[in-house]
């Protein structure tokens, strides 16, 4: 996906969740999981939640915040009805090459190879686990392509105005005194704005949409 999948995808619904406490672990550091929601059936654990926030440089693991744990939920309830949806178009099943070049770019986003390691022994993420949790990222990626991305058109007076109207009083206002680039120099990055634009309000309905026909529980926690 152009964008990153990671700005399309925190584009969630908006639930209410009780306060989620910790989960206890075992000697070996693995999580004692307990059921934390349903998605039409589909379970999200506490584990998948903090999972969720392994996968996120900066994100503290010592004892997360309801609001952290809270954000995690909604994009992981996000992520599944749109997995959902991609699931019922098996030709965009991704290869196992995508798979390892998602891998690796998101262990680019680390201090180190080893400091990402260490998250995932921390919170008990096996590397069969992390991998089925990158395949369904990339499947994810490419149904979000298919369904939204081929089918966004920015037409020419779109971009101008957006010059006029957006880029130019912002280029002054953040870099008084330097040259403004012209319609022409700035067309790609305004056509790269106004996509991504039209792909989130795209993508806002249909989450709207889906979340009214999905079946999601919140279920109480112990």
């Amino acid at each position: 996906m152009g964008a990153s999948w990671g700005t399309a995808l925190l584009l969630l619904l908006v639930i209410s969740l009780p306060a989620l406490g910790q989960g206890a672990a075992t000697a070996s550091g693995r999580v004692v999981d307990r059921m934390v929601a349903t998605v039409n059936g589909e379970l999200i654990t506490y584990s998948d939640l903090l999972w969720q926030l392994a996968l996120q440089p900066g994100n503290p693991l010592d004892n997360p915040s309801s609001e952290a744990l809270t954000r995690a939920l909604n994009l992981l309830i996000g992520q599944t009805l749109i997995a959902q949806e991609a699931e019922k178009i098996p030709t965009i099943s991704p290869s196992d090459d995508e798979v390892n070049r998602a891998l690796a770019d998101l262990i680019r986003q680390f201090p180190s190879r080893a400091e990402f390691e260490e998250r995932m022994q921390r919170v008990g993420l096996t590397a069969e686990e992390l991998r089925d949790i990158i395949r369904r990222r990339v499947e994810i990626e490419k149904y979000l392509d298919f369904r939204f991305r081929s089918f966004v058109v920015v037409t020419d007076r779109e971009t101008s105005d957006y010059y006029s109207h957006v880029y130019v009083p912002r280029f002054r206002q953040r870099a008084p005194g330097r040259i403004l680039p012209t319609l022409a120099e700035a067309r790609a990055e305004i056509e790269r704005t106004l996509t991504e634009g039209k792909i989130e309000t795209a993508m806002n309905e249909f989450l709207d949409t889906a979340r009214d026909r999905a079946d999601i529980v919140i279920l109480n926690q112990p």
